[in-house]
């Protein structure tokens, strides 16, 4: 218990400073702008460690796979339904949040006099046609362009490059691997210094929102908590299982949740896929798995591969397109959120902290203000718990889909009565 507590205790303190701020809010009104230059202060240190924080943490990680010997058929098979199964979560999720609507009824006519949304001219965008709008999203014209917080696509493609480029040249690029990792931790411990400091800021913040907003926003993050808890149950109990029947039949079904529950409650309590690992790796070789496979594919599931990551990213969106009155009636916005929540799923996987590099991805996509990042950044907090449950877990379960990729229909040589 102490421990399930120290594991939860930050997101707990995260918690109560944001029910506190909404109460002091709710109770001074528009003289809770007062409040303001202490939120401010939280962001402006956020936004200036993110530039450093996520060029060296995705080249990092990036020049590290360098050292990594991977069998072809196995990483084929891997990609292949690591990429199937978060696209179908992306679909899913969509198709549950705008059924359920977590911001209707808010009035988001007064949020937009908070918060200043710069979103591009969608007669802007058309004119610029789908291949321009690509090379616009995901490349600058000059090199400082690309270390700025406004775009975060572009930064991610240099990082990426830097970091293959590290891995392709070797030898001779160790000592450029070995200070990017040093880099890393150094950024990863400013962001820790930072996050000290996020109590009184998220608190300050979310007092002078519902100040001027009402209390309106609090019963949003309700209905988002609640349509998550919906997604997580149907996706854990159905979609999980039909995946390990389609790996291994009835038979698949029963090893899986034979062994799926240590995972499960290991992911729940830590609240982290990478200290879920070592059950995982157990639980995998229970079922049957192949080794070689399960050493590969648990491991990097870890870092890529996260569906709770996906429905986040969809939620994220869906809430500040209902806050800020947007239409989500066209099947090209539709495609367009599930493409950038795919994104978003395998950002945050892949690097440590990357929960505000998914919330800044999304806010640079959409051209939202930077300021509206403290709004999405509560939901990755209320909803910490059951997206890590689907994130880990479900390495498990992909695991044997790609054993059943790479062995055929008879990898499953055990018996399960």
């Amino acid at each position: 218990m102490k421990l399930v507590l120290k594991d939860y205790l930050f997101s707990i303190i995260l918690l109560a400073s944001v029910l506190i701020g909404g109460a002091v809010g709710g109770v001074l009104g528009p003289e809770a702008s007062v409040l303001k230059p202490l939120g401010d202060l939280f962001l402006n240190l956020l936004f200036m460690i993110i530039v450093p924080m996520v060029f060296f943490s995705i080249a990092s990680a990036i020049a590290s796979m360098g050292e990594m010997s991977r069998l072809g058929k196995i990483m084929g098979s891997t990609i292949l339904v690591f990429f199937v199964t978060a696209l179908i979560a992306a679909v899913f999720g969509l198709g549950v949040a705008l059924l359920m609507n977590p911001t209707e009824g808010i009035n988001y006519a007064t949020l937009q006099n908070v918060v200043q949304s710069e979103q591009s001219s969608p007669a802007k965008t058309n004119q610029a046609g789908i291949l321009g709008q690509l090379v616009q999203t995901f490349t600058v014209s000059d090199f400082p362009l690309a270390l700025s917080k406004s775009h975060i696509l572009p930064l991610i493609v240099l990082a990426a490059l830097t970091g293959l480029a590290t891995a392709l040249v070797g030898e001779a690029a160790k000592p450029v691997a070995a200070f990017l990792a040093a880099a890393t931790q150094v950024m990863m411990k400013v962001v820790q210094l930072i996050m000290y400091y996020a109590p009184i800021g998220l608190g300050a913040y979310f007092a002078n929102v519902v100040g001027e907003l009402g209390t309106q926003i609090l019963q949003g993050y309700l209905k988002t908590f609640i349509t998550y808890l919906v997604l997580t149950v149907i996706y854990y109990f159905g979609f999980f299982t039909l995946y390990a029947y389609v790996a291994a039949g009835k038979k698949g079904v029963k090893a899986f949740w034979r062994n799926a529950l240590a995972p499960s409650v290991t992911a729940i309590a830590t609240c982290s896929s990478a200290a879920s690992i070592p059950i995982n790796l157990v639980s995998a070789k229970a079922i049957g798995v192949p080794k070689d496979m399960v050493e590969t594919v648990i491991p990097l599931g870890a870092n890529i591969h996260k569906d709770g990551s996906v429905f986040g990213g969809v939620l994220k969106i869906v809430f500040l397109f209902g806050l800020f009155g947007m239409d989500m009636s066209s099947f090209s916005t539709w495609m367009g959120i599930v493409g950038v929540s795919f994104l978003v799923g395998a950002v945050m996987g892949a690097i440590p902290g990357g929960g505000m590099i998914g919330e800044m991805l999304i806010i640079s996509v959409y051209g939202f203000s930077p300021e509206v990042l403290p709004i999405i950044a509560v939901i990755s907090t209320i909803i910490d718990a059951p997206a890590t449950l689907l994130n880990s877990t479900g390495n498990v379960v992909c695991s044997m889909l790609i054993a059943r990729l790479v062995e055929g229909k008879k990898w499953l040589t055990k018996t399960y009565a």
